[in-house]
């Protein structure tokens, strides 16, 4: 039964993802923004929907390990899982400075993390004030500073702007859908052999919650729109952050637990400034990337379950 589940998940992500690029393309055309900026805006809040359902569920259930450990984990994954098969697939060259500002903002957010986790301080209603107003800062500042590339302003849009949303909103939720098809099965198989909570939120629900992301990914590159794909990915990642921990912060105090703090959100920073090593000395995202991101997070994981 689990085998279906995964298999119609799968099914649905793909068409969901097909959509959403479709929907996005057209978007971009009509109102005159870069598909980076509908990626990092737009479908990245859409993507990171699973994390803060989970999230939510995870803090007001006295869970909150799992929450923390999915959203570190679904951040790492997205940077060093996703964006190297997205890579792997289609380089990304002719990287933009607006691309490299948004890399140094998930250090700056990695580096928070740690910082709170160290000194203890508390995830509650004062920091998800502080968030929400920081997440609606950055979105703001990317609508406004948006400018399409010359090839994505040759694109035909095939759509008007209300079908184009629709089409973003269905593909979103056809995501969501799928992705917890997955997340599903798979957590009650780590249950039912005996791991660890954290370990199972920074791997296996990490992993689930960032289908969306991957599907998305592996789509754009497909279809060469690539901008898309990295603006989603570190979208959804400064999403995970600022949107998702600073709403879960309303509904519970919790903290940082040491092991993500020690090990977790140190490789975090580490796969970020590898990004962003690429983005500023090499000018792009190539297959070395790819290679590299994939060979880290393969021995991450192993180390995690050794």
């Amino acid at each position: 039964m689990n085998l279906i589940y995964l298999v119609c998940g799968l099914a649905t992500l793909i068409f969901g993802a097909e959509i959403i690029i479709k929907g996005s393309v057209s978007l971009g055309k009509k109102i005159n923004i870069s598909l980076f900026v509908i990626g990092i805006v737009i479908v990245a809040g859409g993507t990171s929907l699973p994390e803060l359902a989970s999230s939510i569920s995870a803090v007001t259930s006295g869970h909150a390990n799992l929450a923390l450990g999915a959203i570190v984990g679904s951040n790492i994954a997205n940077l060093i899982l996703i964006m190297a098969a997205t890579t792997l697939l289609i380089p990304i060259y002719d990287i933009s400075q607006n691309q490299i500002n948004q890399g140094f903002v998930n250090i700056i957010l990695a580096i928070t993390l740690i910082l709170m986790g160290f000194f203890s301080i508390n995830f509650n209603f004062v920091f998800g004030i502080i968030a929400i107003l920081s997440l609606s800062t950055i979105m703001f500042l990317q609508f406004k500073n948006s400018q399409p590339k010359i090839d994505e302003v040759q694109d035909k849009a095939a759509y008007s702007f209300v079908i184009s949303i629709v089409f973003i909103i269905i593909g979103i939720l056809l995501l969501i859908y799928g992705s917890r098809l997955f997340v599903g099965s798979a957590i009650s198989i780590a249950k039912q052999l005996n791991i660890p909570e954290s370990v199972v939120g920074i791997s296996i629900v990490a992993f689930g919650t960032s289908l969306p992301e991957l599907v998305v990914g592996i789509m754009s590159a497909l279809k060469r729109k690539v901008d898309f794909a990295l603006g989603n990915i570190l979208g959804s990642n400064i999403y995970n952050v600022l949107g998702v921990l600073g709403i879960s912060s309303f509904f519970g105090n919790f903290k940082m637990p040491s092991n993500l703090v020690n090990q977790d959100l140190i490789f975090m920073i580490i796969v970020t400034l590898l990004i962003i090593f690429f983005m500023l000395f090499k000018k792009c995202l190539d297959r070395t990337y790819g290679i590299l991101g994939l060979i880290l997070y393969v021995g991450y994981i192993f180390y995690i379950y050794n």
